[in-house]
């Protein structure tokens, strides 16, 4: 929880049940870290999403089941320090079997998270829109499912399935029908390719449903109100956040490299002022009076 919140709060997972519960689609954009998070927040979402291909990426290795369970807590307890909002996390496969996947719950909860989702694949997962995924069968995902439910507190579970690739939407339906009747909250058919794919699944699974928009994958680029249209409760940006930001990183190191400087990218620099008032560097000041206010440079 963050230091500038009133730490009297609901659990995050009954939080997060709240919004999922009430009018309207619930909108996640992923944020791969505090930073992030808090931009987020001040753009108005009022929950988000971290996502192990963001994760991993920032750490410079690839979305394959290699991450540890406390390697995410690092992440979940920086991004809800951050803002408070509830926090969906990438379960991936639940890190194991049925007792793995309750180990995950409990510690997800204690780092602060409000929900996650598990998948249906076996290890090494890989990210669900590439191909040749490999997949559990229903009833070991099912059995996950039901450890995981027993052993959270409050944390809303979403089961994730990728069987539409390689069991057709048949397939999926009936793998989404199981995970519920385990304990599932929420389902996540992921890689479906065409809004009639998404419809269908809606009209065939009664439970809140989540979509995934990520870009250069296999779902076309659908907004969050044609989503709402088509059956659906929550929708992620994945890895957006982490995107926009290795692109520019990677402008600035090639034109440091090429001028000797930034200056040509100090037009697209978030300024200092900027990032203090993000990062509310003031308030924090102000928690500890010991500490000489901050005047900013040409201030």
């Amino acid at each position: 929880m963050t230091y500038l919140s009133d730490p009297q709060q609901a659990p995050a997972g009954q939080r997060f049940r709240q919004l999922v519960e009430r009018q309207g689609i619930l909108q996640m954009p992923g944020t791969h870290n505090g930073l992030a998070a808090l931009q987020a927040q001040r753009a108005g979402f009022e929950a988000h999403y971290l996502s192990g291909a963001a994760m991993t990426a920032s750490m410079g290795l690839p979305d394959l089941g290699i991450i540890t369970v406390d390697e995410v807590c690092f992440f979940i307890r920086q991004i809800v320090r951050a803002t408070g909002l509830p926090l969906l996390v990438d379960g991936d496969t639940g890190y194991g079997e049925a007792l793995n996947a309750m180990h995950m719950v409990r510690a997800f909860e204690d780092a602060g998270a409000g929900a996650v989702h598990m998948e249906d694949q076996v290890l090494p997962k890989k990210c669900g829109h590439l191909n040749d995924k490999k997949l559990v069968s229903a009833d070991d995902m099912a059995a996950k499912v039901a450890a995981a439910a027993r052993a959270r507190r409050h944390l809303y579970i979403v089961a994730r399935t990728d069987a539409a690739a390689s069991e057709g939407m048949d397939g999926a339906v009936e793998r989404a029908k199981r995970y519920l009747a385990a304990g599932a909250d929420a389902i996540f058919p992921e890689a479906l390719t065409t809004a009639e794919m998404f419809r269908e699944f809606a009209s065939r699974v009664k439970a809140p449903l989540l979509a995934n928009m990520t870009e250069f994958g296999r779902t076309p680029n659908f907004t969050a109100g044609e989503f709402e249209a088509m059956g659906y409760k929550m929708v992620i940006w994945p890895v957006s956040s982490l995107r926009v930001a290795a692109k520019a990183q990677e402008e600035l190191y090639a034109t440091i490299r090429k001028d000797g400087g930034p200056a040509a990218m100090i037009p697209r620099m978030q300024t200092r002022a900027e990032l203090y008032e993000t990062i509310r560097y003031a308030d924090y000041e102000e928690l500890d009076r010991t500490i000489v206010k901050t005047v900013l440079p040409g201030a």
